[in-house]
C-alpha cells in the first residue's frame, strides 16, 4: 500500500489511485511506498510530475526505467493520460482534455472542504487560539493588526480542516503599565474623559501613557543633573515610586485606585470593541488578568508546596528552569505582587477547565519567545495536562520605513489612524482608474471599505509569521503585484465575465471535443491544489501566507488566460461553456481563499 504525500485534490487523488494499481500490478513483491507529486518544471513538457526515485528504490530498478514502465502502462491503460517523459527520475505526465473536463466538473469548493476535513486525522479536536491580547494602557497599534489578523486567519483555517475552534483573548488590565497610564492622568488629566474630550476612549488613555514617559524622563533627567548616575535615576525616579505603590494598593482592593482603573479601563475596552468590529473580529471568551492573577497566585503556591519552586531571602518566589536551557524565573515579587507570568500560570488552567481544549495557541510576537518557553516548562514542571498541546505562533515585529515603533514615545501607528488612511487611499487608486461609473455613493463607500481593509489584510498576511516585515501604506494598495486589489479585482473581473455570460449551468459541457490551450491547463493545474494550500496536518502549517501565495499566484494565472484566451469569444458554445465553468470555479477559489484571510470579495470593482 502507498503513504500518499501530500493531501491532494480529487484529479491527483486519481493519479496517485491509478499510479498505485499500476505498479503494485507490475511489481506485487513491493510493500509501502511514497508517491510523491510534484509541479511540473517550466522548462519541461507536462501538468504534473511524479518523483521516481522511491518507486525505483522499492522496486531496485533505475529511475528512468521505472519512468517508462509507469508511463508506457498508464497510457496503455486509457486513464486520461495522453503523453509522457521522463528527465531524470521524474515522470512527467500528460492529462487528458477529457480528464481535465471531467476534474473540472467535479471540482468543487465544498466537496474539497470535505474531503480536507474527511482526510485529517486531527478533525474533531478543540483548539484554543489567544490573539490580540492588548494592554489597557493604549489603543491597538500595527502589531496588533498583525497579531490579529494572523489569529483569525488560523482560526478559519483550522475550522475549515474540521477543528473545532474557540477564538479567545487576554486583556492586560493590570499592573505597572497600566498605573503608569493612571497616575499620568490623575496628575495631568484634570478630569478629562472621552465625552469631554471628543477623543475614542483607547487614544485618550493611550495619550497619558506618552505622558507618563515624559514625565518619568523629566525626573531621571534632574536626578542625573544631581549626581546620580543614569540607572540610579531611572531607578530612584519618584515617580516610579507612586507607580509602585499604586500597584500594591490596587492589589490590596483600595477602592479610590479601582475605582480610576474601571473608569479607565472601561474607556479602552470600549474603544477596543469599535475597532474589533471594523475589522469582523470576535472572541467566544475574553481573559483579564485582573481575574486570572489570583489563580495563578494558587498555582504558584502549589507548585512551591510540592516543592517544584522555592524561596529567596527576600521572600519572592521562584523556578530553576536550567533544565530547559534557560534561567531561574521570577513567579511572585517579594511583596506578593505577581508578574506577568503568574497570570499567565492562570489563564492556562483556565483555558483548560472551560473548555477541555486539546490544543492551545498563542499567538505572541517574538519579542516573548523567551517568556512563552518559560511557561511552557513551568507547565510542564507542574504536571498540566495540556501541556503537550501548546504552541506559540511567534511573529516577526512590523517596522514602517520609518523605524521601529514604540508606544511609550508616541511613535506607534495607531490601528483606527491606518484604517482610515488605508480606506483614503483606496478611494483615490480606484477614482483614478475611472472605474466607478453605474455606483450609488453607498456602494462606492463600501467599496473603498473592502479594498482598503482587504489590501492592509493582505500585505500583513502574505509573509512568513516569523519573518519581521516593512509596512508600505502605499505598496499595499497598489491594484498590480502581488496585493489584495489585484485578487480582489481578479475575483470582481471573473463575476463580470459570468454576467456576461449568461449560463446557469456552468457544468454544462460536453467532456469531448474540446480544446485547452496551454494557459487554461497552466491554470487547472494550480486550481486543484487547493485542498493542499489550505491543509493543516501540523503546526508547521499554522501559516495564512500560504493561502495568500497560493491565491496570488492563482489570481496571476486567470490573468495569464485572460490575456491570452478569447473567454467569451468564441464560437464553439461547449468551449464557451467550458472556459466560463473554468472562470466560475476559479472564481469561488479565489472567493474561499479571501475568506480565509478575512478578507471580502466585491462582484464590482
Amino acid at each position: 500500500m502507498s503513504q500518499i504525500i501530500p493531501q491532494t485534490s480529487g484529479l491527483n487523488d486519481w493519479l496517485i489511485s491509478s499510479i498505485e494499481d499500476c505498479v503494485q500490478s507490475l511489481f506485487p513483491e513491493i510493500g509501502d511506498f511514497p508517491i510523491l507529486i510534484l509541479d511540473t518544471h517550466r522548462d519541461f513538457q507536462g501538468d504534473i510530475t511524479l518523483n521516481i526515485f522511491p518507486v525505483a528504490k522499492a522496486a531496485k530498478m533505475p529511475p528512468e526505467k521505472m519512468g517508462e514502465i509507469i508511463g508506457n502502462s498508464l497510457l496503455a491503460a486509457n486513464c486520461g493520460i495522453a503523453a509522457w517523459n521522463v528527465v531524470k527520475g521524474f515522470l512527467n505526465l500528460t492529462y487528458t482534455t477529457e480528464r481535465w473536463a471531467t476534474t473540472l466538473m467535479e471540482f468543487d469548493v465544498q466537496y474539497e472542504l470535505t474531503a480536507l476535513q474527511l482526510g485529517n486525522p486531527f478533525a474533531g479536536e478543540k483548539v484554543l487560539v489567544e490573539f490580540s491580547s492588548p494592554n489597557t494602557n493604549k489603543p491597538l497599534h500595527l502589531g496588533h493588526l498583525r497579531n490579529i489578523f494572523l489569529g483569525e486567519s488560523l482560526c478559519r483555517m483550522l475550522e475549515a480542516n474540521g477543528f473545532e475552534v474557540i477564538r479567545a483573548t487576554l486583556v492586560n488590565d493590570r499592573g505597572v503599565h497600566i498605573c503608569k497610564s493612571m497616575l499620568a492622568w490623575m496628575k495631568e488629566g484634570q478630569g478629562e474623559t472621552p465625552e469631554s474630550s471628543g477623543i475614542k476612549g483607547d487614544h485618550l488613555v493611550g495619550k497619558y501613557y506618552v505622558r507618563y514617559e515624559k514625565l518619568f524622563r523629566e525626573e531621571v533627567r534632574q536626578l542625573v543633573e544631581s549626581g546620580k548616575t543614569q540607572e540610579e535615576a531611572e531607578a530612584q525616579a519618584p515617580i516610579l515610586a507612586e507607580v509602585r505603590t499604586m500597584l500594591t494598593q490596587w492589589e490590596a482592593g483600595d477602592e479610590s485606585v479601582l475605582s480610576i482603573w474601571r473608569t479607565m479601563n472601561g474607556w479602552v475596552l470600549k474603544g477596543f470593541e469599535e475597532t474589533y468590529n471594523r475589522l469582523n473580529i470576535h472572541f467566544d471568551k475574553t481573559y483579564y488578568e485582573s481575574q486570572t492573577y489570583l489563580l495563578g497566585k494558587e498555582v504558584v503556591e502549589q507548585g512551591l508546596q510540592k516543592g517544584l519552586f522555592f524561596h529567596k531571602e527576600n521572600g519572592s518566589i521562584w523556578v530553576d528552569l536550567k533544565q530547559w536551557k534557560l534561567d531561574e524565573k521570577l513567579l511572585l515579587r517579594a511583596d506578593g505582587t505577581s508578574v506577568y507570568i503568574t497570570q499567565d500560570l492562570g489563564t492556562a488552567r483556565l483555558k483548560f477547565e472551560d473548555f477541555n481544549i486539546d490544543r492551545s495557541v498563542y499567538v505572541i510576537g517574538n519579542e516573548q519567545e523567551h517568556q512563552m518557553k518559560a511557561l511552557f516548562a513551568i507547565l510542564t514542571i507542574l504536571g498540566e495536562s495540556y501541556s503537550d498541546g501548546l504552541y506559540h505562533l511567534s511573529y516577526g515585529m512590523v517596522e514602517l520605513p520609518s523605524g521601529k515603533m514604540k508606544s511609550r514615545e508616541g511613535t506607534v501607528v495607531d490601528a483606527d489612524d491606518l484604517m482610515y488612511e488605508m480606506i483614503q487611499m483606496a478611494e483615490e487608486k480606484t477614482l483614478a482608474l475611472g472605474k466607478t461609473q453605474g455606483f450609488s455613493e453607498e456602494e462606492l463607500h463600501s467599496l473603498y471599505q473592502t479594498l482598503g481593509l482587504g489590501a492592509l489584510r493582505y500585505f500583513l498576511l502574505k509573509v512568513d509569521p516569523v519573518k519581521g516585515m516593512l509596512f508600505n501604506p502605499e505598496e499595499s494598495v497598489d491594484f498590480k503585484g502581488n496585493t489584495g486589489p489585484f485578487i480582489q479585482y481578479s475575483f470582481a473581473r471573473i463575476q463580470s465575465l459570468i454576467r456576461k455570460a449568461g449560463l446557469p449551468n456552468v457544468d454544462d459541457f460536453s467532456r469531448v471535443g474540446l480544446e485547452l490551450s496551454d494557459s487554461e491547463r497552466f491554470l487547472m493545474c494550480h486550481l486543484i491544489k487547493f485542498r493542499e494550500a489550505i491543509q493543516i496536518l501540523s503546526t508547521k502549517d499554522y501559516d495564512p501566507g500560504r493561502i495568500a501565495n497560493y491565491v496570488y499566484e492563482l489570481a496571476s494565472r486567470f490573468g495569464r488566460f485572460y490575456n491570452e484566451v478569447p473567454v467569451l469569444k468564441v464560437d464553439n458554445e461547449n468551449q464557451l461553456k467550458f472556459r466560463v465553468a473554468l472562470c466560475y470555479k476559479t472564481g469561488t477559489i479565489i472567493q474561499e481563499c479571501l475568506r480565509l484571510l478575512g478578507i471580502n470579495a466585491p462582484e464590482r470593482m
